[in-house]
Formats: C-alpha cells, sequence, structure tokens
C-alpha cells in the first residue's frame, strides 16, 4: 500500500503544478487504500466491466482508480469535447494490451458510449502490468484492446493549454 500511496501523491502534486495551481490555493486530498479499494469493489458489484473509485473531480483534473474486466472502445480525449485532457495511467494491478496513437476506426459515431465500439489501426501495441506507467497526450487515441481476467490502474487526466 506504501507504493500506491506515493504514487498517488506524487501524481496529485505533479498534476495540480501542471494545471497551475499556486502551492496554497488548494487543500490536500487524501484517500487510504482501504477506503478507495472499498469504493472500487462496491462499484465493481454495480459496474462489473469497467468500475471506478473516484479520488477527486475537479475542473481542471480528474483522478480515478480504474478497474477493468473487459476491453473497452478506442477513444481520443480533445480540447473541448466531454472528456478532454492529457491522462497518466499507472497500473496498480493485472495486465492488459493497450494501443496507442494510429487512427480510431469503426461506424459513425464510434468511440462513444452511445455509439458503439471502435478500434484503432495503426497504433502501437504494448501489454501492460503492474508497476507500468502510460502516459497519454491530448488528443491521442488510446485504447485497452485486451485485459488478462483485470486490470487497475490509477487515471489521471488533466488540461494542459496547448501552445504553452
Amino acid at each position: 500500500m506504501t507504493n500506491r500511496a506515493a504514487v498517488l501523491f506524487a501524481v496529485l502534486g505533479a498534476s495540480a503544478v501542471l494545471c497551475g495551481a499556486q502551492e496554497d490555493s488548494l487543500p490536500a486530498i487524501y484517500k487510504s487504500a482501504p477506503e478507495w479499494m472499498a469504493t472500487l469493489a462496491k462499484n465493481v458489484q454495480a459496474h462489473p466491466d469497467q468500475a471506478d473509485a473516484p479520488i477527486s473531480n475537479q475542473a481542471h483534473y480528474r483522478v480515478n482508480i480504474v478497474r477493468r474486466a473487459s476491453p473497452g472502445f478506442a477513444m481520443a480525449h480533445v480540447e473541448g469535447g466531454p472528456a478532454q485532457g492529457s491522462e497518466l495511467h499507472y497500473i496498480i494491478d493485472g495486465a492488459a494490451t493497450v494501443v496507442t496513437g494510429g487512427k480510431i476506426v469503426g461506424p459513425p459515431g464510434a468511440g462513444t458510449k452511445v455509439a458503439g465500439p471502435a478500434k484503432i489501426e495503426g497504433g502501437e501495441v504494448r501489454r501492460v502490468t503492474k508497476g507500468d506507467v502510460i502516459f497519454i497526450p491530448l488528443g491521442t487515441p488510446h485504447w485497452y484492446k485486451e485485459v488478462e481476467g483485470s486490470v487497475t490502474y490509477l487515471e489521471v487526466r488533466f488540461d494542459v493549454p496547448l501552445g504553452k
């Protein structure tokens, strides 16, 4: 649990700096491992394919623990979109195949929860396991293509103004 807490605090601190926060402008956020693990377990019961345990979701950043038991669909967070910002994923447990870059393909509107699945063609394919880190810049397509049992990761999404 100590390594998880250290990573969580480091990422939260980095995201505050990247969001332009002053040292004294935001309160620190603390969630103990038993607290977020209990929230995640409860949410997995309701959503077994993909569930999360929110750590802190504010206007300029989102921090969640995410557990996937099945593949997702390809997406890209773009400026002005409903889910924007760069993302950092730290794999806490499990393994998955992640595709980044390339081109999102699928039916019209693919990649949205309403329209259905999308995939990536021509991206970089990587197997990730406990301790690995994935940084996904704003606008970069990404996709958890395969999940080996389940994968749990810390997800930090933050806004980075373009051209800075």
